[in-house]
């Protein structure tokens, strides 16, 4: 929607709110909700490859790892919602995946030289994706880094698919 602008510029108006929220889900949430499962899928798959398939128990911090249980335990006790996935990386937030890459960054770096650069791009879409996903409204700048960050990211896919890397959904 072009012209769409935060809604809390001006005099309230219930069909800016529905304007505004489907700017941001149109032109930014999908976005980030890409970022994020790639990187999921990359650190599960490189983790994978590096420790074995038991790499969350042994790669991940266990701080982590108890957040993650205490996320997995609220849904398990709500069984009529959704989950976000099976694996345990999907209850990790990007913090979370941030800081699990920090920790096994030596393991990273044969498959992706320049992982502390990913490391500091991903730490640059943390606050802009939290106000995306508390559904507010992100400034241009934070746009425009959310923009370039997933094009990059969509890049490094292609590359390490077509180097032989096995991508594999966790």
């Amino acid at each position: 929607m072009p012209g769409t602008n935060d809604f809390r510029s001006y005099v309230f108006d219930p069909a800016r709110v529905d304007a505004a929220g489907k700017n941001v889900g149109q032109r930014v949430y999908w976005k980030l909700y890409a970022i994020e499962n790639l990187v999921r899928v990359m650190a599960h798959s490189i983790l994978t490859a590096q420790v074995g398939a038991n790499w969350w128990a042994v790669a991940v911090d266990p701080g982590i790892q108890a957040s993650v249980q205490r996320r997995r335990a609220d849904y398990t006790n709500r069984p009529w919602h959704g989950t976000p996935g099976k694996h345990d990386i999907y209850y990790a937030f990007l913090s979370d995946l941030s800081k699990i890459i920090i920790a096994n960054s030596h393991l990273f770096r044969p498959v992706i030289p320049d992982i502390d650069q990913w490391i500091a791009r991903l730490e640059q879409v943390r606050l802009p994706r939290n106000i995306v996903g508390h559904m507010n409204w992100p400034h241009k700048t934070d746009r425009q880094r959310i923009d370039v960050v997933h094009a990059d990211l969509q890049q490094l896919v292609q590359q390490l698919a077509a180097s032989g890397t096995g991508l594999s959904i966790p």
